[in-house]
């Protein structure tokens, strides 16, 4: 996939033709309805920032009316920050905390798919720019994590992501020395994590990748290339070390 259509912030913000009502509407809410901006703002304001029980309470009444699907018992903490609402899905008893970013940002995309029992960490950041992001059944990540689609990243069931790790399922193009690289637009082919894989603290995985079932990566590796299932991998590039028998 490549993009010539800049869908960053201050392209958006600095576009010819819109109103900065327009230009709100489409960055972070992805309809032009009026009477949607008004419940929107009405219910960040109102119940994003309530601590304690009874803010859980009241998220868990009001958010549903401003995302697009979201199940039964599901637990939103404070400061929960949406973009393009309409096109999030969280499946029954999962687990949003603190300060989570959830921007399901794009004009043809499907936006984040959360599946059920899931847990997404304080601070982290889902990222979608014309890509989707699919968290499957119990799958669980840590704090401040940043996962960035501009294609597809699917992550499997009861697999485990620790604090800060990165998947970034796009590449900058910087062929052309003469235009900036924010110009260039992008590639991106997609990141797959299967089920039963545990990726420790810190590890950052590049596009292109597929991480085999069951597969071990060890804190602080760099990820530049598709492991095998049931493998444990370290270092920069990850390389196997073992096979888990």
């Amino acid at each position: 996939m490549s993009d010539k259509i800049n869908i960053q912030i201050q392209h958006e913000y600095g576009g010819k033709g819109k109103s900065r009502l327009e230009q709100y509407q489409d960055l972070i809410l992805g309809t032009r309805s009026i009477w949607f901006l008004i419940k929107f703002e009405l219910v960040i304001l109102l119940f994003s920032r309530i601590p304690g029980a009874l803010g859980i309470v009241l998220r868990k009444i009001f958010y549903p009316m401003i995302i697009g699907r979201v199940g039964r018992g599901v637990v939103f903490g404070m400061d929960v920050s949406l973009r393009h609402p309409l096109k999030i899905e969280i499946g029954n008893g999962s687990i949003i905390d603190d300060g989570v970013l959830l921007d399901a940002k794009g004009s043809d995309n499907t936006g984040i798919i959360i599946g059920e029992n899931c847990y997404v960490g304080r601070g982290t950041i889902f990222s979608c720019k014309e890509g989707d992001i699919i968290l499957k059944d119990y799958a669980n990540i840590s704090t401040y994590c940043n996962i960035s689609s501009n294609s597809r990243i699917v992550i499997g069931e009861k697999s485990l992501l620790g604090p800060y790790v990165s998947l970034f399922a796009t590449r900058h193009n910087f062929d052309d020395v003469d235009e900036a690289i924010l110009d260039q637009g992008w590639t991106s082919e997609g990141i797959e994590i299967a089920n039963d894989c545990w990726l420790g603290a810190k590890v950052t995985v590049l596009d292109g990748v597929n991480i085999g079932e069951s597969a071990v990566i060890g804190a602080g590796a760099i990820v530049t290339a598709s492991l095998p299932q049931r493998v444990v991998a370290v270092g920069s590039p990850a390389r196997v070390v073992k096979v888990r028998e």
